[in-house]
């Protein structure tokens, strides 16, 4: 597929269709890397218990830090202290 370059300021962006954002996977960000004379554009990568810090700090500021968090109803508290685990 061919498409044109959109002067953006002093860069250059390019339309993806709506049907190839699908297929991939691609929504608000993605990565952007160079391999050879190829720009690779691909969904980002999501980071392995990303975001967990802000959602303790959120559990212990509304329960208090001497409070066990709540856990979602398809994990059980058993499994957390299985030390075999």
């Amino acid at each position: 597929m061919k498409v044109n370059l959109v002067k953006i300021g002093n860069s250059r962006g390019v339309r993806i269709p709506k049907a190839l954002l699908e297929e991939v996977g691609l929504t608000d960000r993605a990565e952007l890397t160079v391999r050879g004379d190829t720009l690779v554009l691909r969904a980002e990568r999501r980071r392995p218990r990303a975001g967990w810090a802000e959602a303790i700090g959120a559990v212990i500021a509304e329960h208090g830090p001497e409070t066990e968090p709540p856990l979602p109803d398809h994990v059980s508290a058993e499994a957390d202290r299985d030390e075999n685990w």
